[in-house]
């Protein structure tokens, strides 16, 4: 018999709380028209770190160990699909390290991201407020991976950076932005933009 999980702290906001203001605030007569957070991304870019289209080892194992850490899941190597010369990347050569996350995973995931890692990047002042697209798809980037607690920056040999792609469903920016807004994400305000 599978024991049941509680339902994650911010999934938890947003069935309870979030949602309801949503559809108040927005006009929505359906839960159905609600954005729904779909999968989020985490990508760290490793080209660069392409030796004779050979991945360094201890560069592959930093990116793979670090990426396991924060999100709790294998991430796999995506290798390049085309050959750009002036990249110097070749067709089949690895160029990113990503995880994809879904459910409760995700939810934990976001939790940590805006309660544990944003609050200790250096001068925060908060993350912009005009990274969506028109699916309303947020995109944040994380300069080094210092900024989470689970890793021991006297271990690692170098510091990366890495992607983080929040998607939706059903959403445009104006509703993301809301939503995020409310579960904590601590955006610049509009008179510091």
């Amino acid at each position: 018999m599978v024991a049941k999980t509680d339902m994650p702290r911010l999934q938890k906001l947003y069935k309870e709380t979030v949602g309801p203001k949503l559809m108040q605030e927005f006009g929505l007569a359906n839960v159905n028209q609600l954005p729904r957070m779909d999968k989020i991304v985490v990508n760290c870019g490793v080209g660069r770190f392409l030796e004779n289209q050979k991945l360094k080892p201890e560069v592959r194992d930093t990116v793979i160990d670090t990426l396991t850490k924060i999100t709790g899941q294998k991430p796999v190597i995506v290798q390049a699909r085309k050959s750009v010369a002036n990249f110097k990347v070749r067709e089949g050569a690895p160029s990113a390290v990503m995880v994809t996350l879904r459910r409760e995973r995700m939810w934990h995931f976001l939790d940590r991201l805006i309660n544990l890692a944003i609050p200790r990047i250096k001068d925060f002042r908060g993350v912009k407020d005009t990274s969506f697209d028109a699916a309303g798809t947020y995109s944040l980037g994380l300069g080094e991976q210092a900024v989470w607690p689970e890793i021991n920056m006297g271990t690692v040999s170098f510091t990366h950076g890495m992607n983080i792609n929040i998607v939706f469903e059903k959403s445009s920016p104006a509703l993301s932005r809301a939503l995020l807004a409310e579960l904590g994400m601590p955006f610049v305000r509009r008179e510091d933009n």
